[in-house]
């Protein structure tokens, strides 16, 4: 059976820290969906057609990572993709509590999915999407926190 993992979020937009946790999860897996989730009562900066242009642009040359948009609970995405994995960075130990909460709720209610948590490597702990979207709103300069596939 193929391991098959789904590493969800929003990726508004995508960081240096999203590709550095998909880039060492590659080995561990078959295959990496990178699933945008869709709220439409959250609010974004980019568009979901640009987060998908970003993420297939920066993969095109990988065949193990595709990016797919979701809506729902992400169990069920699991479940429809057929995922035996959800993969997810932590950079500090807010994001570790708020990250095991999801992962045993997940756990009751889709048994078939474990829960794959990676740190991320160091130099990204600061870099959030929230904070590069921050950044850009105010005429920041993002581009050293984004892969250069992502122009805003």
């Amino acid at each position: 059976m193929k391991k098959i993992a789904l590493f969800p979020g929003t990726f508004d937009p995508i960081t240096i820290g999203h590709v550095n946790i998909i880039e060492r999860a590659l080995p561990l897996f078959d295959e990496i969906v990178v699933g945008i989730g869709h709220n439409s009562s959250k609010s974004t900066l980019f568009p979901l057609e640009k987060r998908i242009q970003w993420i297939t642009e920066i993969y095109k040359n990988e065949p193990k990572i595709r990016a797919e948009i979701y809506e729902g609970l992400t169990v069920n995405y699991c479940h429809e993709i057929n995922a035996q994995y959800i993969l997810r960075g932590i950079r500090n130990m807010a994001d570790f509590d708020y990250e095991k909460n999801i992962a045993q709720m997940n756990k009751i209610i889709y048994p078939q999915a474990e829960s794959v948590f990676l740190m991320c490597d160091p130099a990204f702990t600061p870099i959030s999407s929230s904070v590069v979207r921050d950044l850009i709103r105010n005429g920041g300069e993002a581009g050293a926190f984004v892969p250069k596939e992502v122009v805003y």
